[in-house]
C-alpha cells in the first residue's frame, strides 16, 4: 500500500477532494506554477527542461480541470508523466518528470532527431557492386547500411515503399558482364563494426520478427516476407543477400561461390584501377525512413539510423558507440544530454534512461519545426487515424481522434506515449506518459484515457505535481 506521503496518495487527495479544497490548495500555493526553473530551450543553449523561468499562473479559476483521477488508474504502474504548455513554458502536470527512465519506442524520437541533425533529411545510402579486374568473374557487393534494399521482384512493393532493389543491381551487372559468367561474389558488410544480438533485447524480437541483426549489408530488414512488417528474421542476413543476388542475376551467376569478406580497396589497388564500379543503387532519402519508422515503429530502421549517425560522426557504427554518438547529435539540436543513457536506436533495450523533461523539450522543438524537425512532426501517428495509433482513441476517447500526434512505445515492462496535443480549447500541448513495471496491454487504454483527459482540459489543466519522496 502506498505510504501517506507517496505521489499516488497525493493525487488521490486531489482527485477525491472537493472543488473548494482544490481551490484552497491552489490559493495556498499562491498562484505560482509548480514548474522548476530552467534555461531557455533555444537551439543555441542546450537544455533538457522545457521552462525558461518560474512563471505566474493564471487565476485559480483558470486551472480548474484535473486529470488526477485518471492518473490513479491501477493500470498505470510506475507512472512517469509530464505535460507542458510550450507557448508559456508552464508545467501543467508532473509525476517523476525529471527522473530518467526507460523509453520503449519513444526512443525513436531521439534517433530521428539525431539523424536529421547529422545526416539531414536528404541523405541517401548507396549500395555498390565492384568488379575485381584481376580476377575475371569476381564481383563484390558493398553494403553501406541500407536495410531497405529489397529482393522483392520488379513491380512489387516491400514494406519500404519505393526502396532500391537487387533486381536493379542485377540488370546493371548483366549489362557489364555481357555474357561472361559470374564465378565469385564477395559480400562486404564491414561498414559497421561487427556485432551480435543486443543482449539487452529478448531474442523473440528477432524470431517473431520485430527486429533484425544489424549488418551493413542486408535486404528487406532481413524479413522472411519482404511485404510483411512483422516477419521472422534470420541469423545470417548477409548471406541472404548473396543468395538473393544470385537469383536476380540469373544464369550467369547460378554457379557463383558466395564469400563474406571486406573489399580490399587499398591505395595501390585504387591507383592501378583493380576494382571497377559496375552497379549501384540509392536508398530513399532519410526523411522517408523516418516517416515509416515513426508511423509503424520499425526497430530495424531505427537501429540503422543510429549507426549511420555514428559513422557520419567518425565512430565505428557499433552498438558501443551509440551513447556518445547520439548524445553528440542531440546536442547539435540545442538539447542537454546530461543524465541520459542511450544504448540503442529503437528503444528495445530497457536500460535506456531518458526523463520526460528531455522528451518534452525535444517535442517543443518538433512542434515549432526547428531546423528539419518538421519531418518528425509530420510523421507522428495520429490518434484513431494513422500508424500505430490508427486503432486507438476509439469509444469514449473518440473526441480526441485526430487531435493527438504521438509516438507509441512498448516493451515487456513499459507502455509509453509521447507527442503533441491540439487541445479542445485550441492550445498546443506537449506531453510524455510512461507506465513502467509489471504492466500489460491494458495500460494502453489507461494511457489513452489520460491523454484524452489532457486534450479535454487544455490550458485549464491544473498545475498538479507530486512531492518528492525518499
Amino acid at each position: 500500500m502506498p505510504s501517506p506521503n507517496s505521489p499516488l496518495n497525493y493525487l488521490r487527495q486531489i482527485a477525491i477532494g472537493s472543488a473548494t479544497g482544490l481551490l484552497l490548495l491552489i490559493l495556498i500555493i499562491g498562484g505560482f506554477t509548480l514548474a522548476a526553473p530552467g534555461k531557455s530551450s533555444s537551439t543555441n543553449t542546450p537544455t533538457n527542461t522545457p521552462t525558461d523561468s518560474p512563471t505566474v499562473s493564471p487565476t485559480p479559476e483558470g486551472r480548474d480541470c484535473s486529470i488526477a483521477e485518471l492518473a490513479l488508474d491501477d493500470r498505470l504502474v510506475g507512472l512517469h508523466a509530464q505535460v507542458i504548455n510550450p507557448a508559456t513554458n508552464e508545467v501543467l502536470f508532473d509525476i517523476e518528470g525529471d527522473t530518467p527512465a526507460q523509453t520503449a519506442s519513444v526512443m525513436k524520437l531521439l534517433t530521428a532527431t539525431a539523424a536529421l541533425q547529422v545526416l539531414g533529411p536528404n541523405y541517401r545510402v548507396q549500395t555498390k557492386v565492384y568488379a575485381d579486374l584481376d580476377f575475371p568473374g569476381h564481383i563484390v557487393i558493398v553494403g553501406a547500411g541500407d536495410p531497405t534494399l529489397s529482393r522483392a521482384r520488379a513491380g512489387v512493393q516491400s514494406v519500404y515503399k519505393d526502396a532500391p532493389k537487387l533486381s536493379d543491381l542485377a540488370v546493371q551487372i548483366n549489362e557489364w558482364a555481357r555474357g561472361t559468367p559470374i564465378s565469385d561474389i564477395t559480400l562486404d558488410s564491414t561498414y559497421f563494426a561487427p556485432e551480435g544480438w543486443d543482449p539487452g533485447n529478448p531474442e523473440s524480437e528477432r524470431t517473431i520478427g520485430y527486429q533484425s541483426l544489424v549488418t551493413a549489408l542486408q535486404v528487406d530488414g532481413d524479413r522472411k516476407n519482404p511485404t510483411a512488417e512483422t516477419s521472422p528474421r534470420s541469423t545470417d542476413p548477409v548471406m541472404a543477400v548473396g543468395v538473393a543476388l544470385k537469383k536476380n542475376i540469373g544464369p550467369l551467376a547460378s554457379s557463383a561461390t558466395l564469400t563474406k569478406s571486406k573489399l580490399p580497396l587499398d591505395p595501390e589497388d585504387i591507383k592501378r584501377g583493380r576494382y571497377l564500379e559496375v552497379a549501384f543503387v540509392k536508398s530513399q532519402p532519410i526523411s522517408r525512413w523516418i516517416e515509416h519508422m515513426l508511423k509503424v515503429s520499425d526497430n530495424t530502421e531505427a537501429e540503422f539510423l543510429a549507426r549511420l549517425v555514428s559513422k557520419q560522426l567518425g565512430y565505428d557504427g557499433s552498438r558501443d558507440s551509440l551513447d556518445v554518438a547520439l548524445k553528440a547529435a542531440l546536442t547539435r539540436a540545442g538539447l542537454s544530454t546530461k543524465d541520459l543513457v542511450l544504448l540503442d536506436g529503437s528503444g528495445s533495450n530497457e536500460d535506456n534512461k531518458v526523463p520526460a523533461t528531455f522528451i518534452n523539450a525535444l517535442l517543443k522543438k518538433v512542434l515549432n519545426e526547428d531546423g528539419d524537425l518538421g519531418v518528425i512532426r509530420r510523421a507522428l501517428p495520429i490518434a484513431a487515424e494513422t500508424g500505430s495509433l490508427a486503432n486507438r482513441f476509439k469509444g469514449d476517447n473518440l473526441d480526441a481522434a485526430g487531435k493527438i500526434f504521438a509516438k507509441t512505445g512498448w516493451t515487456k515492462h513499459e507502455y509509453s506515449l509521447a507527442g503533441i496535443i491540439k487541445a479542445k480549447d485550441g492550445t498546443d500541448l506537449v506531453f510524455s506518459i510512461a507506465a513502467i513495471g509489471d504492466v500489460n496491454a491494458t495500460a494502453k487504454q489507461a494511457i489513452d484515457n489520460l491523454a484524452t483527459g489532457i486534450y479535454r482540459c487544455g490550458n485549464k489543466l491544473s498545475a498538479e505535481t507530486t512531492p518528492k519522496t525518499n
